[in-house]
């Protein structure tokens, strides 16, 4: 049987290589994330663990010629944590605008989330129209497309520190704008 690392050194030509990697570890990966996160978001960032890896594969060192385990734990704790990330990001955007947590689809249990969701949508198009592009546009990257703030820098050609201060004024100007919309 061939270890991980000589699969990984075939993988960079085989694809077969890395489905036999995939196969020894897409259990215990998605397992471990399984126990940290929603199935849903498990299964996605399992997946995303190996595409990764895929991408990744000659930055993997493994001087003892072992285990890929740990680094495709790595991978996938990075990809948890940032999942972590986008979701306080966008949970704290929504608690400023006065959104519910579960815009997308409330469920039948949260009626009246929905229905507030609902009466709120016309005063946040409003108020999104309102704000400066600069802003608007840094809101977007940043809330919706929930890029990090060195994507929003780079894609607006500003600082980091000029990205997030867009961010929180827009925000600031969406919560005072929102402030007579009735929900």
């Amino acid at each position: 049987m061939k270890s991980d690392a000589q699969l990984i050194k075939e993988a960079r030509r085989d694809a077969e290589a890395l489905g036999e990697l995939y196969c020894r570890h897409a259990a215990t990966i998605h397992s471990w994330l399984r126990a940290q996160a929603s199935p849903e978001t498990a299964s996605e960032l399992a997946a995303e663990t190996f595409a990764q890896a895929a991408l990744s594969l000659r930055r993997f060192k493994d001087p003892g010629d072992g285990s890929a385990a740990p680094w495709l734990f790595g991978i996938a704790k990075n990809l948890l944590r940032r999942s972590y990330e986008r979701d306080r990001v966008e949970r704290s955007a929504r608690r400023r605008l006065g959104m519910p947590e579960a815009w997308h689809d409330p469920g039948p249990g949260r009626v009246e989330e929905r229905d507030r969701a609902e009466r709120m949508t016309p005063g946040l198009v409003t108020a999104l129209a309102a704000l400066p592009p600069g802003q608007r546009r840094a809101l977007e990257l940043r809330v919706i497309e929930e890029l990090p703030y060195t994507e929003v820098a780079s894609s607006l050609s500003c600082s980091e520190v000029a990205a997030r201060i867009r961010v929180t004024r827009a925000l600031g100007s969406l919560s005072q704008r929102l402030k007579g919309v009735s929900p």
